[in-house]
């Protein structure tokens, strides 16, 4: 099966349309799949629905496709660095699910293990937990999440081989995973693609059968929060 194309636009061809459910990966704006988020955006895919830890911000990451309006509806669980975002929210013309972190990363584990919901404790007692199924075990209640099945993954590694064996580097392995295994169809994308067997087995993150199609591109790892001292 041959799993490298040549650019983002050739690898999402004949898998976008309206209206559908994508998971993507990353960690604020570390590990991100900016080059497939730039290849939705050209491709006007309208009404889609995105699982993800964040927003991007203003002009970057997910920020560029709430610019061009083409995002219905957010499943986040954390959006605080983008103005954009607060915007349309607060209009109306947004819909945002709400997820603590570690109930988002388990929905999307969930998801690529096959299994529909699963009971946690967090959120108990709070909006997250409005309208979802209470129930106790030994004496602790506990609510109902559901898992989270993608049309489309889109994850970004450091490394992959050209069966989509990859590695992921600190930060960018913490969604990246999870969500590439709860899609239909999962697109990687890559700093750098290498013949099979040039990576250790035991430094593998994400086995290669969970990757459909592949690239390797060029990627401008904006940094979110610039923090600085005077010298």
């Amino acid at each position: 099966m041959q799993k490298v194309f040549g650019s983002a636009a050739e690898a999402l061809d004949g898998l976008l349309f309206d209206g559908m459910t994508i998971a993507s990966g990353g960690f604020g704006l570390c590990g991100i799949p900016e080059l497939l988020i730039a290849a939705i955006r050209d491709a006007g895919t309208r009404d889609l629905t995105f699982a993800s830890n964040n927003a991007g911000v203003d002009g970057f990451g997910l920020g560029v496709l709430l610019e061009s309006r083409q995002v219905k509806k957010m499943m986040s669980s954390y959006v605080g660095e983008n103005a954009e975002f607060m915007r349309q929210y607060l209009s109306g013309e947004l819909e945002l699910e709400f997820n603590p972190q570690g109930t988002l990363a388990e929905r999307m584990r969930a998801g690529g293990a096959g299994i529909a919901g699963f009971y946690t404790k967090t959120g108990v007692g709070t909006q997250i937990a409005e309208g979802k199924e209470h129930k106790e075990f030994n004496g602790e209640t506990y609510i109902l999440e559901e898992g989270i099945f993608a049309d489309l993954s889109i994850v970004k590694a450091w490394k992959a081989d050209t069966t989509g064996n990859a590695i992921f580097r600190k930060t960018a392995r913490n969604f990246n995973p999870p969500a590439a295994k709860c899609g239909k169809v999962c697109v990687l994308e890559v700093e750098e693609i290498v013949e099979p067997g040039t990576l250790d087995p035991d430094a593998i993150h994400l086995p290669g059968i969970y990757v459909h199609r592949l690239i390797q591109g060029e990627h401008e790892k904006r940094i979110e929060q610039r923090t600085t001292r005077a010298a």
